[in-house]
């Protein structure tokens, strides 16, 4: 994804609401989205009625700054899961979240997709006991995820930051810095804010 030139924080405002790309932040006092609601910029607090295309374009820019990707890595996630069988945005979905970054994110192991992001390509995650750097890595039912003992105390910590987290249903802890993956994650077990009709709607234009 290209790099960020503005605070991630005015990324959540922009799409009207909090996509918890600051980890612990996100969730205290001091996240400028409970403090400022609007979008930024000087016209913000202007209210604006959008387009049926704007609408859809919104929806589809949320999901990919939430998962952290381009336009033609995330363009490229719906083309392959418009030609599988079975619901488009339900396999949309179920490929953003089979990423290893959102895994790591998922078990809890840092505390936002980003972190997780760094310590996949810093080489402090295995998939069955084999290292992988590629936070794009699809995982499988059954796949287990380890956080490398140099990165132990990082994925500790992010533990113990969230200690009533609730993981979703389709991965589940195996020890203080493993996991595992039970099976394919299905769309109701994605807890994330999203209308995904809108972005299949938005590339089927």
């Amino acid at each position: 994804m290209g790099r960020h030139v503005e605070p991630v924080c005015k990324l959540c405002r922009r799409e009207g609401g909090k996509l918890f790309l600051k980890g612990e932040k996100c969730y205290s006092e001091k996240c400028p989205v409970a403090r400022r609601s609007y979008a930024p910029g000087q016209h913000g607090k202007l209210p604006i009625r959008a387009s049926e295309y704007q609408i859809r374009l919104r929806e589809k820019q949320k999901a990919r700054r939430i998962y952290g990707l381009g336009e033609r890595q995330f363009a490229k996630y719906f083309d392959q899961a418009a030609r599988r069988k079975g619901d488009t945005g339900e396999k949309l979905m179920q490929s953003l979240e089979r990423r290893l970054d959102n895994v790591v994110y998922r078990l809890g192991f840092a505390t936002s997709r980003q972190a997780a992001r760094q310590m996949v390509r810093n080489g402090g995650i295995a998939v069955n006991a084999r290292k992988v750097n590629i936070p794009a890595f699809e995982v499988k039912a059954d796949d287990a995820v380890k956080v490398a003992p140099r990165m132990a105390a990082l994925a500790k910590a992010s533990l113990e930051k969230f200690p009533d987290r609730v993981l979703p249903a389709w991965v589940s802890l195996t020890g203080e810095a493993e996991g595992k993956v039970l099976s394919l994650p299905k769309r109701e077990d994605i807890d994330v804010s999203l209308e995904v009709n809108l972005i299949v709607e938005y590339y089927s234009r």
